[in-house]
């Protein structure tokens, strides 16, 4: 087995894989913002009930079970745990279909949210054992790729099947898909060797303290936590956006954002990863400045589309710059926390990480748009979700902020 986990060719499969899965994740999570007309015409949902099933309801369990899958993994098989996730969120992605009313798609949503917490941190883990550090950006950013890949499928395979079919046939396609490919998952992937570690065994005691004090952790975690919140709220209810204040109806709707999520998301990834890995080298702290820059960008470009209803030619090319800068951060911020800690707690690390990002983007966000969209609503009536997007805009400028402040400590605390 150690001969073939030291292959290159064997190494871009395991990348493969991982990318396929982390696909998963999130057209999993995508299809429900595509859907959102026919799901709350359905099941008769207000926007804020909506965003708290599209957030809340996901990250509640989704961002505390992160940490204790992900020791599991760091002290196991991380190939093991993410199969097993990806077999568990499938199901639940399946039943999810069956909702008929708010308590049993809250309660499904929830049961997605603790399959995919065991998916992402050792996955990360995974791939900083199977790529060297000269190379590790850019692995993290090809298995990125499957954020914008993930959203984009799941954008326009929930408009098909739902315009042709229903939206609860959408939910049991992609559910029994996942669960298909889960054992074929573990039958390629396998852990890489790993060297005994007088520590490999450690208590949760001992990482969060190491963490606590690394300042760079705490500012990147809550920087990208504000980037999250804004982004995973467009990706609920941008499609909503497209249908009330643009006029869409599903299918254009799911071309327009698909061709944005892909282009622009695919674009972004890359750049993130091929980037932090030529200028980190020299500097650290460009780990953190880069995705500082594109934020920065990002805000003011995003709400000059929002504003551009009358022209959909025009909002798509003004989208397509904030669709790439607002996700450029992967690849780079990623690589950067795997390095504040040794290398056998990597999996709880990023796993940390995600449960700050993860409760700030995912828990607030989709409900605190969709809050907005209904508070607004008496006064700018079908506009009011789009305001509401604007509003959280500034989101993108705080994570900016603190990231800039994150570039000396993530120097200090970077360790090899």
């Amino acid at each position: 087995m150690t001969m073939r986990t030291e292959r290159p060719g064997y190494r871009r499969l395991v990348l493969a894989m991982l990318l396929i899965v982390y696909t998963f994740n999130f057209l999993d999570r995508q299809i429900l913002g595509i859907l959102a007309p026919a799901i709350k015409a359905d099941l008769h949902l207000s926007d804020a009930e909506f965003g708290a099933v599209g957030g809340l309801a996901f990250a509640m369990l989704y961002s505390v079970l992160g940490v204790p899958l992900a020791l599991l993994a760091d002290r196991t098989s991380r190939s093991w745990v993410i199969a097993g996730s990806l077999a568990v969120w499938s199901g639940f992605t399946a039943l999810c279909g069956t909702a008929t009313g708010l308590g049993q798609l809250f309660l499904y949503r929830l049961g997605v949210g603790v399959g995919e917490a065991g998916g992402v941190a050792p996955s990360y883990a995974l791939i900083s054992g199977y790529f060297p550090p000269q190379s590790r950006a850019r692995a993290m950013a090809i298995y990125s790729l499957g954020v914008p890949v993930g959203l984009a499928g799941g954008t326009l395979l929930g408009a098909y099947i739902a315009s042709w079919v229903e939206w609860r046939t959408a939910f049991y396609a992609v559910g029994i898909a996942g669960i298909v490919l889960a054992p074929i998952f573990r039958l390629i992937v396998r852990d890489p060797p790993r060297r005994p570690e007088p520590a490999e065994r450690a208590p949760l005691a001992t990482v969060f303290p190491l963490l606590a004090g690394k300042p760079a952790f705490w500012l990147m975690a809550v920087a990208a936590g504000c980037s999250s919140l804004t982004g995973y709220g467009l990706a609920l209810w941008t499609p909503s956006v497209l249908v009330r204040s643009f006029h869409f109806d599903l299918i254009a709707t799911g071309q327009f954002m698909g061709s944005l999520l892909l282009i622009g998301g695919t674009i972004g990834v890359l750049a993130g990863g091929v980037l932090a890995d030529k200028l980190g080298p020299a500097d650290r702290g460009w780990y953190a400045k880069l995705p500082a820059i594109a934020w920065a960008i990002t805000a003011p470009t995003f709400a000059i589309g929002m504003l551009s209803s009358g022209s959909p030619a025009l909002a798509w090319m003004l989208f397509l710059i904030p669709n790439a800068l607002n996700i450029l951060w992967l690849g780079p911020v990623t690589t950067a926390v795997q390095h504040l800690v040794p290398a056998h707690l990597r999996a709880t690390a990023a796993a940390s990480f995600l449960l700050i990002n993860n409760l700030i983007g995912l828990g607030v966000g989709p409900w605190l748009m969709g809050r907005l969209s209904d508070a607004l609503t008496a006064s700018y009536a079908d506009d009011a979700l789009r305001i509401a997007a604007i509003l959280c805009l500034g989101f993108y400028l705080v994570a900016a902020v603190l990231m800039l402040v994150a570039v000396k400590p993530l120097r200090r605390g970077w360790h090899h």
